[in-house]
């Protein structure tokens, strides 16, 4: 992958780090190598771990556009508290000038744009002004939180001439940072923090749902004591309002504590400051879960967590394998089948990797109400059917001799297009599904499957729900929604319930943001993961995709899936190790496992769910 230019310049040396004491680099070989050759790097692989880049000091009398994009390249190396990026500000914007605030990621090259004078030493003048430009990719807040954004960037940038060393130097810069998007995927990586849903609970009375939270922090610079920081100080406030942290409020590293590393039994020792002295055995159980689970995707990896009070003394230890009796997450329950719509209209269950399918047991599986789409609960106990003029939603028990009652919602849409969602399940056992019916367009939850439907407030839906999943956490859930012109996109929201407004919830979908920005027309999409989705549509440039995006809007690392064309459907678990399986006009249904290519696994047969 190429490094970002600036300015469309070649950019000026920077120094390479091989680490030659192992995969990450020890702090013995975290240093300027003070003899051997130096060369320019253009591209940098955001793969090779063992690669640290460190930025090189302005050079003496550097004319004004040197500093400029000297200070540009030091922004993208591996220094831990930019403190070569320093040397090219005057001490005043050195100490004004705060990197955490913001990291803006752009498209491509940033231009630097002279807007006075003249670059040369001979200039009497001892100021001189450029203008940063490119376009928006995204932003990083203060939270680390990743926002999709577009539009054109103009930052101003200005220098000045020290009157007694003659050097020139920044004197006022944009706020945070500045790099390019492959600057911005070598440099960073996304990682998943883990709160308590606030009002979601799995089956067990103990156990909470924990709710993956992604931020983005630096890859090579102490990601790991990056990320146990970033746990510390709470969820970003996107998510805040659903999720609840077990670390009392004020809880961080304590004081002298800058750098956190498992021993050599993979057991992770955090100390903690007095705010965390008084818990309880339970809560410092709940605390170490959301660390475990905060740290699986680390290198190294991290067995076991230890958490220590201010004094020194141990509040708990808690191994992997004994999270589970804390807290439940989505993708650590693999399904046990595969359900779709056979050519006969019923409901039939394959298992993940077998070919052969079967009826479920139950009234939707034995075809005398034929279905057009239909959902199964997260303990496979329990189904929703759309009836195949797509106006009647049916619940019916997933057990031998189980009846079928009547429509549990009808919808009154008159033409095919314009009637009930495949439905959706979420944690708690409640059924989601949105009537397209425009005359009286509406996402509703039935709680538990039945009773009287609830509307579900949206605000801020611009457009009609055109199809829900609901996020195995129950906090989050996923819309497709159509506009006026036709297009659809793929939007994120946060459930909140209010339980105290009267006898039955207000149940609310708030803060709908862009998942896909880069996609105009989607087509199919599905959980595939904590805080991702896999999606099919159509690209600005009208080409059809199928990928992977997180739910910040950010993309993930690694290879999306094999091509496919004429996809209506995708199903995929939560659980990663599950195939990926879609409903192709051309195909039928087809399986994609890991590392292998699209197989067909029926021909007559439509809408492939798994659980929720």
């Amino acid at each position: 992958m190429g490094a970002d230019r600036v300015g469309g310049v070649r950019r000026p040396v920077r120094a390479v780090v091989y680490a030659a004491c192992g995969v990450v680099l020890l702090a013995g070989c975290a240093s300027m190598p003070d003899s051997g050759d130096l060369r320019d790097v253009e591209s940098t692989p955001r793969q090779d771990s063992q690669l640290r880049v460190f930025a090189m000091p302005p050079p003496e009398d550097a004319q004004p556009r040197e500093i400029v994009q000297g200070f540009l390249e030091a922004l993208t190396s591996d220094d831990p508290q930019y403190a070569t990026a320093r040397q090219y500000l005057t001490g005043t914007a050195s100490e004004r000038w705060r990197p955490e605030q913001s990291t803006t990621v752009l498209a491509g090259d940033i231009h630097v744009d002279s807007t006075t004078g003249h670059e040369t030493s001979h200039d009497s003048s001892d100021d001189y002004a450029f203008t940063l430009t490119g376009e928006k990719v995204a932003l990083v807040d203060a939270q680390q939180s990743y926002t999709p954004m577009r539009g054109t960037y103009s930052q101003p940038v200005h220098l000045t001439r020290d009157k007694k060393s003659g050097q020139w130097r920044i004197d006022v810069l944009p706020p945070g940072v500045v790099m390019g998007q492959s600057d911005f995927q070598r440099n960073y990586m996304s990682v998943n923090k883990y709160y308590f849903a606030s009002n979601t609970w799995a089956d067990s009375a103990t156990s909470a749902t924990a709710v993956a939270d992604p931020v983005f922090v630096r890859r090579r610079v102490d990601a790991m004591t990056q990320v146990v920081r970033s746990l510390l100080s709470g969820p970003t406030g996107w998510l805040e309002p659903a999720v609840s942290s077990s670390f009392p409020a004020g809880t961080e590293l304590r004081r002298g504590v800058t750098s956190l590393a498992p021993d050599d039994q993979n057991r992770l020792t955090v100390p903690l400051n007095e705010k965390a002295s008084g818990v309880g055995r339970e809560k410092c159980r709940e605390m170490a879960t959301q660390l475990l689970f905060t740290l699986q995707n680390l290198t190294p990896t991290v067995d076991t967590v230890t958490l220590q009070r201010a004094d020194g003394g141990t509040l708990c230890s808690l191994e992997e394998d004994q999270t589970e009796a804390v807290a439940t997450r989505g993708s650590v329950k693999g399904p046990d089948y595969l359900y779709f719509v056979d050519d006969k209209q019923r409901l039939v269950r394959i298992g993940v990797t077998a070919t052969s399918a079967e009826p479920v047991p139950g009234a939707l599986g034995e075809g005398v109400q034929k279905l057009q789409a239909a959902a199964v609960s997260w303990d496979e106990r329990t189904a929703a059917g759309v009836g195949d003029d797509g106006k009647s939603l049916f619940v019916g028990s997933l057990a031998a001799g189980g009846a079928l009652d009547a429509p549990v919602l009808l919808s009154q849409g008159k033409a095919e297009g314009e009637r009930l969602t495949v439905p959706s399940w979420d944690a708690r056992g409640d059924l989601w599904v949105a009537d397209r019916d425009p005359a009286r367009p509406r996402l509703v939850v039935l709680e538990q499957g039945g009773g009287q439907p609830l509307d579900v407030r949206v605000p801020g839906l611009k457009g009609r729900v055109d199809a829900v999943r609901v996020a195995a956490d129950g906090v989050r859930i996923a819309l497709v929604v159509r506009a006026e012109n036709g297009s659809r996109s793929l939007l994120i929201g946060r459930i909140e319930r209010d339980d105290k407004a009267g006898d039955r919830p207000v149940v609310s979908v708030r803060e709908l943001r862009s998942a896909a920005p880069e996609l105009e027309n989607v087509t199919a999409m599905s959980w595939a993961g904590d805080s991702r989705l896999v999606v099919a549509g159509r690209e600005q440039q009208g080409v059809q995709t199928m990928r992977y995006v997180q739910v910040d809007g950010s993309t993930p690392e690694g290879p999306p899936p094999a091509a496919l064309t004429g996809v209506l459907s995708i199903a995929a678990a939560e659980d990663d190790r599950s195939p990926l399986v879609a409903y192709s006009s051309e195909d039928g249904i087809v399986r994609l496992s890991s590392g292998a290519q699209w197989q067909k696994v029926i021909k007559e047969g439509l809408a492939p769910v798994y659980p929720g």
